[in-house]
């Protein structure tokens, strides 16, 4: 860190890595081609020791292995309480420390607002908002008792404007809900140092939009993109680390949108 004026401002020397010693968690992390994994990578090659946490048959500890040594992956159900709180327990017991949340695990449905059951409502839910709650709720005491921490959440465009091309409305609603969680953490926590925000990503290729769009129909949606192209999951990685770093230090309770210009308001 550099200072000036008695102002503590981040070093931008090319040699700083800007998670150097630092313990991030990322949920649904485990996806090769998944926002999650995509930040694990640049987490890891900015310094931080990366935990990844998902489903078992994503194969997380595979996940992990992949960016090198030093590194943990967990079987975690984000949408039990007690699994959380195990794995940040994990976390705890193997790296001392949680610096950063990311709240990246999250499933969609394409289904109209008549279509919708009370099962898929729960399920959509559950994973988005609930884990988003309980993945907080389970690394929040470590971070307050450190009086610091980054608690990333990541929303949707389609909360924003009210539906996508992949998501239904409760995908909507849930990830409207994240938005509002969020800004609440982030008034409630940042008397202890702990900041929270959120980031609402376009159209973004990944695993859940692999094979679902012609090569027609990018073009398509790429002629309606100010940037004229669809986003990738090196985007909003880079938008994670951002806000998981001290260059973020003085941000709290914001969305920042990553869709290329798709919904300008």
């Amino acid at each position: 860190m550099a200072h000036r004026d008695d102002i503590c401002v981040p070093s931008l020397e090319t040699n700083d890595m800007l998670l150097k010693d630092k313990v991030a968690v990322i949920t649904g992390g485990a996806g090769p081609n998944g926002l999650g994994f995509a930040t694990a990578k640049l987490m890891a090659a900015q310094g931080a020791r990366v935990a990844i946490l998902d489903l078992a048959r994503a194969e997380p500890a595979a996940a992990a292995a992949k960016l090198g040594e030093g590194h943990l992956g967990l079987v975690a159900d984000v949408t039990d309480k007690a699994s959380c709180d195990a794995a940040a327990a994990a976390v705890l017991k193997t790296f001392g420390r949680i610096d950063s949340l990311i709240n990246n695990a999250g499933i969609t449905q394409p289904v109209k607002t008549l279509d919708i059951t009370g099962a898929d409502y729960d399920r959509i839910l559950d994973v988005s908002l609930r884990g988003s709650l309980y993945m907080s709720q389970a690394v929040l005491p470590a971070m307050r008792a450190q009086k610091s921490g980054a608690i990333v959440c990541i929303s949707s465009v389609s909360a924003q404007r009210g539906g996508g091309i992949f998501g239904g409305p409760h995908y909507s609603a849930a990830k409207a809900g994240v938005l509002g969680l969020a800004r609440a953490m982030a008034r409630e926590f940042g008397i202890d140092g702990i900041r929270v925000n959120c980031i609402a990503p376009g159209l973004i290729e990944t695993d859940i939009t692999q094979g679902k769009l012609t090569p027609e129909r990018k073009v398509q949606i790429a002629a309606d993109i100010p940037l004229a192209r669809l986003g990738r999951a090196d985007d909003v990685a880079g938008c994670c680390l951002f806000l998981a770093s001290d260059l973020s230090a003085y941000c709290t309770g914001i969305t920042l949108d990553v869709n290329g210009g798709m919904l300008i308001h």
